[in-house]
């Protein structure tokens, strides 16, 4: 099995990984990260999106030797020093939040976008999270909690 050394949450970490395992297995598994939700796994939901050197991507369609020598950041990365970021606050603020298990993924998704796009219109927001499948809050106090982030909120 080869090692597959990458920075998660900026740690370096190295694991030895079979050459079909998944980043999301690698995460939830070796890692003990479990925000990146593990549903579809083929790449339809966005529950398992993380921020792949400053992309978004879904990590149950992404081979973990693909991320050897990358930067990653999950859900679990968000937070410093106790405290919650901005996106993970105005998730709560406007109620973005009902059985949570899309939150880590929406949350990612917007953060790959405000981090290149810090005021995002409400149209690129709504294209950032596309590929996130939420069932409970119909979208809108989602868009409006990334919209307050990225009007300085």
């Amino acid at each position: 099995m080869p090692n597959v050394t990458f920075d998660i949450n900026g740690i370096s970490r190295t694991v030895a990984v079979d050459v079909e395992t998944t980043l999301l297995d690698v995460l939830r598994d070796d890692l003990g990260l479990h925000g990146a939700k593990k549903r579809c796994e083929g790449g339809d939901c966005g529950a398992c999106t993380v921020v792949l050197d400053g992309k978004a991507v879904v990590a149950c369609l992404v081979l973990a030797v693909e991320a050897d020598g990358r930067s990653v950041v999950t859900i679990e990365g968000l937070a410093r020093g106790g405290e919650l970021s901005a996106l993970q606050r105005a998730f709560i603020a406007k109620g973005a939040i009902q059985c949570g298990y899309c939150t880590p993924g929406m949350i990612m998704s917007a953060k790959a976008l405000l981090d290149r796009n810090p005021h995002a219109t409400e149209a690129e927001v709504r294209e950032a999270i596309a590929g996130n499948l939420c069932r409970c809050t119909g979208y809108s106090k989602i868009v409006e909690a990334i919209l307050e982030v990225s009007r300085g909120g």
